[in-house]
């Protein structure tokens, strides 16, 4: 069985070289074939330019497509995995039109898994554990007041006046920041159009506990049922957010204010503008280490008494590796292919895995990718 590695872009090399070295059958496909050989020609020599219609003449049933590349790809790669009963694995969202093709995948037995990055990826692997953990506790009360907050973020390690750098285009960035998102504050959905309308300070519990400023990303409602809550239980917070270092809402008000007042192509265009000019002056130098931060807490309480509080914690920055963003995006898709190979993914449409073992073992590997990764215990 062959795994078609689609994309060397920065955030694929660790999982790629990964898959390689451990001795898998690997066909490595890019854009840009001397992009893909300087990443891991030290490796392999299978590489070839991608081409849609070439990788599905040579697609087997059973092999695993592994998408890299732009979201738009996605899809369409997932339907030709299909077309010839082969498996499918992306780090990204699962959209609507992934989320479609359930029951044709499930009709000829092939895992198309996404959302197995870090976020989310490694962030619902933990969710995933707290919350089998707290069912599982002697404080499990179906009254119980739950709380639950993930909160991560690519922060420079060394903090610039921006207060954040690029590892790539920064228009992706400039665009999320008109995204409404939805979430749950005070046992209520909160709709907010803007992030910056609902940054708020949460303190990491790091061995020496820090501050950074968060806000709710994207819609955070429908993990609630991806995360095995009950829908009786009554949920005070609930919120998949975005992790900054302090000071950034600060450096960045000039953008935000510009941003509210761009529309149309010409917005368009000066998006592209304010991307460039970001790029020019915001990026990581070479071999300058970023660092990714996050935290994923689940909270019970009775009558406003904490009876069960844990909070998985995670630091990483890059090293002689290379960057932590890279390690923690690509190597969890490296674990998602192993698994699918090994046929410990169900068929259908799937986010990361929510079974105990699988989660565990991932979280161990995952472990000696980070520079501290802790499960604190806020009450015992």
């Amino acid at each position: 069985m062959t795994i078609h590695w689609c994309g060397t872009g920065l955030s694929a090399i660790p999982g790629l070289r990964r898959l390689i070295a451990d001795g898998h059958d690997v066909k490595v496909w890019n854009r840009t074939v001397e992009k893909a050989q300087e990443a891991v020609g030290d490796l392999t020599g299978n590489i070839a330019a991608f081409d849609i219609e070439a990788l599905t003449a040579e697609l087997q049933a059973g092999d695993v497509i592994v998408s890299m590349l732009p979201g738009d790809w996605h899809v369409p790669l997932a339907e030709r995995a299909i077309e010839k009963a082969a498996h499918f694995v992306s780090s990204s969202y699962i959209a609507p039109e992934m989320r479609s093709l359930d029951g044709a995948a499930r009709e000829v037995g092939v895992a198309l898994v996404n959302e197995v990055g870090l976020d989310p990826g490694i962030d619902h692997l933990m969710a995933h554990a707290l919350v089998a953990d707290y069912r599982g506790s002697a404080a499990f009360d179906p009254t119980n007041e739950i709380s639950f907050i993930s909160y991560c973020g690519g922060i420079p390690k060394h903090p610039n006046p921006f207060r954040y750098k690029f590892s790539w285009s920064p228009l992706g960035v400039l665009k999320a920041l008109r995204s409404p998102s939805r979430s749950i504050r005070d046992f209520s959905e909160l709709r907010v159009n803007r992030p910056w309308d609902a940054i708020s300070s949460y303190t990491a519990p790091l061995p020496a506990p820090e501050s950074f400023e968060v806000y709710p990303n994207r819609d955070s409602l429908p993990f609630m049922a991806e995360y095995n809550f009950d829908p009786a239980w009554p949920v005070r917070e609930f919120v998949r957010g975005t992790l900054r270092l302090n000071g950034w809402a600060e450096a960045w008000a000039d953008v935000f204010r510009e941003i509210e007042t761009l529309e149309g192509e010409a917005g368009e265009a000066r998006l592209k503008e304010m991307s460039d000019q970001f790029w020019a002056e915001n990026a990581y130098d070479e071999g300058e280490p970023d660092r990714v931060v996050l935290c994923v807490s689940l909270k019970a309480e009775q009558k406003g008494v904490p009876v069960w509080h844990k909070t998985y914690v995670m630091d990483a920055w890059g090293d002689a590796r290379g960057t932590a963003m890279a390690r923690l995006v690509s190597v969890p898709v490296s674990l998602a292919v192993e698994a699918v190979l090994n046929r410990q993914i169900a068929a259908g449409v799937h986010a990361a895995p929510s079974d105990r073992k699988l989660v565990s073992d991932w979280m161990g590997e995952i472990d000696t990718l980070a520079q501290h990764l802790a499960i604190v215990d806020h009450i015992g």
